[in-house]
């Protein structure tokens, strides 16, 4: 079960070398609490297109996954969102919800910020928390080209990275910290978008950073949509 409280900064201005990354000069900001009245979820999906754009579910053989408005456990406010998937077996499972509408070019920054409560202890390897698609990031002449994402996802023993391998190859790993569970967590996700070695990656964990350094993020950057997954 999870509240996100999903922030988006992208930031024209340089990155300076400090713990966050500043948010002056904000082109594209979207924030939303999963607030609605008789806990109606296609609230979060109106025509208008103002909150979340839509809702993914792949259901693997046999189960059916499951989303809801929920108000039995919430950080803030009245409500939170909750998202339960089975594990994948011959069918890929997918429950997740999606935000399309925005860019992001090269030396702008991108700033999530999403609070997560994972009731279980069980072991989640390869659990995707948070996707970042792009469409430009990949040869857009290949036929094939399904708009690979930047994700925030946990690896082995529960520890959180940064998975980049359908566009870069690489993977950020940190072991300063194991996902807590049980509780609700902040993770802030910050990348200043660069093709050369002066790019920024930082992850913070409940206001401790487990990453931070300078890698390049992306050659061409036109992302298409952020899905927070579970």
């Amino acid at each position: 079960m999870k509240k996100i409280i999903f922030i988006l900064f992208i930031v024209a201005s340089c990155a300076k070398q400090e713990n966050i990354l500043p948010t002056n000069n904000i082109n594209y900001l979207f924030k939303d609490g999963f607030e609605t009245q008789e806990n109606d979820l296609m609230e979060l999906f109106p025509s208008r297109g103002n909150r979340w754009t839509r809702i993914q579910q792949v259901n693997p053989d046999g189960v059916e996954n499951e989303i809801e408005i929920e108000s039995n456990r919430v950080l803030e406010g009245n409500n939170s969102l909750r998202i339960y998937a089975k594990a994948s077996n011959s069918t890929l499972s997918k429950m997740d919800i999606e935000k399309e509408g925005f860019k992001a070019s090269e030396g702008a920054i991108v700033r999530m910020e999403a609070n997560f409560y994972i009731a279980t202890t069980e072991n989640l390897e390869n659990l995707l928390l948070i996707d970042i698609e792009c469409c430009s990031c990949w040869d857009p002449t290949v036929s094939d080209n399904k708009c690979p994402g930047v994700r925030l996802m946990i690896k082995t023993d529960g520890f959180l990275t940064i998975e980049r391998s359908k566009i870069l190859g690489t993977t950020i790993l940190q072991t300063n910290m194991a996902f807590p569970r049980n509780e609700w967590v902040n993770i802030i996700w910050e990348m200043k978008l660069s093709p050369n070695n002066d790019g920024i990656n930082k992850l913070f964990i409940n206001n401790q950073e487990v990453i931070g350094n300078s890698l390049k993020t992306c050659g061409i950057f036109i992302f298409r949509q952020i899905i927070f997954v579970i």
